[in-house]
């Protein structure tokens, strides 16, 4: 479970998934100084569970919107 994150959103048609999800961590590592371990997608946006990009798990959410990514590390750390 993660309880707080960073909501970003990436409408490039062009880009793939894992490189929006790259895109994202990139940013946040750089934000926060640490590298997230976990996402959340909208269902529509994954092809099958589990799917990780890199260190990170990808877990589908209805709560999330298409085109938006949830990133952040698990409470306690880890997945």
């Amino acid at each position: 479970m993660m309880r707080t994150g960073m909501l970003w959103y990436d409408g490039d048609a062009h880009a793939d998934l894992q490189t929006k999800v790259q895109r994202a961590a990139a940013y946040y590592q750089k934000k926060y100084g640490i590298m997230p371990t976990l996402c959340f997608v909208h269902p529509s946006m994954l092809p099958e569970e589990p799917v990780r990009s890199g260190v990170i798990e990808l877990r589908p959410s209805k709560q999330v919107l298409p085109n938006h990514l949830w990133l952040g590390v698990p409470e306690g750390g880890a997945n």
